[in-house]
């Protein structure tokens, strides 16, 4: 492959790549969530197969406090739904590239619902769902 086609995919990848950030970032506002994915995120996240899983994990790592309120289920279904309808199509991403997971870890499971972090946080209304 020559170097401008080597720039060529390397523009597309990158257009896609903000082509899906900007769909999850509208889901996650549409839905009054305060949280943005970057680049590293979504490259981060590749690792897993599943989209939904994906933002289960993302919440799980780093809003636990959702899940008071919600299940990983019905918050991941809801964001997907409303990221699909920007952009349906899923990021090929290449797992070799994406930098490991040391960021974004799934939680350890708790028995009671009392064992997990308790703050007292608004939570979102979940407009539209």
């Amino acid at each position: 492959m020559n170097p401008s086609q080597f720039d060529v995919r390397e523009r597309a990848h990158d257009a896609e790549v903000e082509a899906q950030l900007c769909a999850y970032n509208s889901a996650f506002d549409e839905l009054g969530l305060r949280f943005r994915w970057d680049a590293s995120t979504l490259a981060s996240l590749a690792r897993i197969d599943d989209e939904q899983a994906q933002i289960a994990t993302y919440i799980e790592a780093h809003h636990p406090h959702l899940l008071k309120a919600y299940s990983a289920v019905f918050l991941s279904q809801a964001i997907l739904e409303k990221k699909k309808a920007r952009c349906p199509a899923r990021l090929p991403m290449h797992v070799e590239s994406a930098p490991p997971l040391n960021h974004v870890t799934r939680q350890p499971q708790m028995n009671s619902r009392h064992a997990r972090v308790s703050y007292e946080v608004e939570l979102p209304a979940l407009a539209g769902v």
